[in-house]
């Protein structure tokens, strides 16, 4: 029994290291791979084939090579060519010997190994010469699968690319060519996944020519035309001789002439440029000129600003006017509005006619009132005009200089007396003037723009009142009174307040000396009141307060400014207050003479005392006549 397993062992183990198995009982079989598994192999590459044998491991195995029958030994499983030539072409197999048992492998099927040269490279380039600010393209031509280097100057240095060139695919292209893309080009095919160049293409050399310079100009010199306006466009260009001039609008040809003048008449909106054209072919003579965009616009519109617009008698105001199309070559003419009158100069939508402050206009854009008092309140407009003829623009909106203080003519009042007013609430308002109401109306100023009298698109009116039953936030503006004559009343700026809190702040402006409350309102007050608030003066903290009141015992100007009232939950809009100073009376208007006053007062009350006294001792004495 022991005789018989130790023979079956022994044949087992003979079975095994024969290359056989349970499984299969054949002879091996070699298999041979070659990397890169391209077809296409080129000359220099590096080429690996590789002996697999399907049992064992590699290290068991010793291999045998084959090259077209001619064999050689190697205890590698890889047999690799660094740098395959035309000479290592053929058919290669391989064969594994068992290093223990030295039983061979069946060999290998056959793999081919094709070398191929390097392929040459061709370059061309067009236009060649190339004129300044032409596009130049250099095409590369090697086959299929190639990526492409680029070298300028010589070969080994690669061109430098920039915003001007590009490559894609066999394209290098120059744009915008200069003087610096002049020189030797080649190229050259890469592989790069096999570390396999082409062989570098001949050189080209691109040459670049200066094309003479074209020079644009506008005759009127103002970047913007307007609606109507006549325009003349010149083309000059050095050396230019038997050439046509091409005027272009945004690149599409618009006219061609001998002469270099194109007249447009009238104005058209584009981008305008020149070139020379040579006469006997057409083709491109000069480089194209700068461009000139001319925008026809519509007549503009003066802007006027007025600043300060709140009257502070004996300051000076200062008129600023400027088109917002074009800054150049205008002259500033000024007037102040009046009312609507047939014949006079007026504004296109009859608001109000205008009267001129000067004559000539001005050619500085500003003009300004020294000082101003309280005949200047008013509306103002001003409007621009350049050329001969002149060429006007509309004029500008009404811009108004107000009053804060109540006129002697008449005044306007408000119900609930203040500047803050909740939404959602009723603002009556009204023209007191001395007990008689008769031609004037009311009117406001709301997002930049005098809106008409009250009655005709907000408020209602009643006699003398005007009522906002419902208030919006875009109730909030400017109000006051206006006369048929062109007087105008107090002016109020008035803020609806869509939050919780607003801030009740005297109407009109305050005497200095006067005592000033400034109260902190809860939109629900009866239900819902503040007793903590925190009141700020021009963004500052100036004070809290428990009552939800502040009081300034005695006003003066340094308390002027813009206050708001905030507590933990809410925030009030924030309210001017204005504080008037105190005209001095001759009483205190003369400190010396005053002193003097005193002096002499009690210089002639001490007189009036010393005859007093000597006026009694004369009554108490007796005197003796003798005879």
């Amino acid at each position: 029994m022991e005789h018989t397993l130790f023979c079956l062992l022994l044949l087992l183990s003979t079975h095994i290291y024969s290359g056989h198995s349970d499984d299969d009982d054949g002879q091996a079989k070699a298999v041979l791979t070659k990397h890169p598994k391209s077809s296409q192999i080129f000359s220099g590459e590096s080429v690996t084939f590789r002996c697999n044998i399907q049992r064992g491991e590699v290290t068991d195995w010793k291999y045998t090579w084959r090259k077209d029958g001619s064999d050689f030994l190697s205890r590698k499983h890889e047999y690799e060519i660094s740098e395959v030539k035309i000479s290592n072409n053929g058919d290669y197999r391989c064969l594994g010997t068992h290093i223990d048992q030295k039983k061979h492998s069946k060999w290998s099927d056959a793999v081919r190994l094709t070398v191929t040269a390097l392929p040459e490279t061709t370059l061309t380039v067009y236009p060649n010469p190339a004129y300044t600010g032409e596009t130049v393209t250099l095409t590369c031509s090697v086959g299929s699968g190639w990526n492409y280097t680029w070298y300028k100057d010589n070969t080994k240095k690669v061109v430098t690319f920039s915003g001007r060139h590009t490559t894609t695919g066999t394209t290098f292209t120059i744009r915008r060519a200069s003087d610096s893309d002049q020189g030797f080009y080649w190229c050259q095919g890469e592989i790069q996944s096999r570390s396999i160049s082409s062989i570098i293409s001949d050189p080209v050399t691109i040459t670049v020519k200066e094309r003479p310079a074209a020079v644009l100009t506008l005759q009127l010199n103002w970047p913007q035309i307007f609606s109507g306006e006549t325009v003349t466009l010149r083309c000059d260009i050095q050396g230019g001789e038997e050439i046509e001039y091409a005027f272009y609008n945004s690149g599409k040809l618009v006219y061609t002439k001998t002469e270099p003048e194109y007249r447009i008449d009238p104005a058209k909106n584009g981008l305008y440029t020149c070139e020379g054209l040579q006469k006997r072919n057409g083709l491109k003579h000069s480089q194209t000129s700068n461009d000139i965009q001319l925008t026809v616009l519509d007549q503009p519109q003066a802007v006027l600003i007025v600043s300060p617009q709140w009257l502070n008698p004996g300051d000076s105001v200062t008129l600023s006017c400027g088109v917002k199309e074009s800054s150049t070559g205008w002259r500033f003419f000024w007037y102040r509005t009046v009312p609507y009158t047939a014949g006079l100069l007026s504004l296109s939508d009859r608001s109000y006619s205008v009267e001129p402050l000067s004559g000539n206009g001005t050619s500085e854009d500003s003009y300004t009132l020294i000082p101003a008092g309280p005949s200047h309140t008013g509306g103002y407009v001003c409007r621009a005009g350049r050329g001969d003829p002149v060429y006007d623009t509309l004029y500008s909106k009404p811009q108004f200089l107000w009053s804060g203080e109540p006129q002697p003519s008449v005044s306007l009042k408000m119900k609930p007396n203040r500047t803050q007013h909740f939404t959602s609430k009723s603002l009556s308002l009204s023209c007191e003037e001395k007990g008689n109401t008769i031609g004037w109306k009311l009117k406001r100023y709301r997002e930049k723009a005098v809106e008409s009298e009250c009655g005709s698109i907000w408020g209602s009116i009643a006699g003398s009142k005007c009522t906002i039953m419902f208030t919006f936030s875009w109730d909030s503006g400017v109000y006051w009174c206006e006369s048929g004559s062109g007087e105008y009343s107090n002016a109020v700026n008035i803020t609806v307040a869509v939050g919780h809190l607003i801030l009740e702040s005297p109407a009109y402006p305050t005497t200095e000396g006067d005592s000033v409350t400034l109260r902190c309102t809860h939109r629900c007050q009866e239900t819902n009141p503040i007793p903590k608030v925190d009141f700020y003066k021009d963004g500052v903290l100036i004070r809290n307060e428990t009552t939800g009141e502040m009081t300034i015992p005695a006003v003066s100007k340094s308390d002027e400014g813009f206050y708001k009232c905030k507590s933990n939950k809410a925030e009030s809009p924030e309210s001017v207050v204005r504080v008037r100073g105190v005209t001095p009376g001759p009483s205190t208007s003369d400190p010396v003479g005053v002193v003097v006053g005193l002096v002499v007062a009690g210089v002639l009350l001490t007189i009036l005392l010393v005859l007093l006294c000597r006026y009694k001792n004369a009554k108490g004495e007796t005197f003796i006549i003798s005879h």
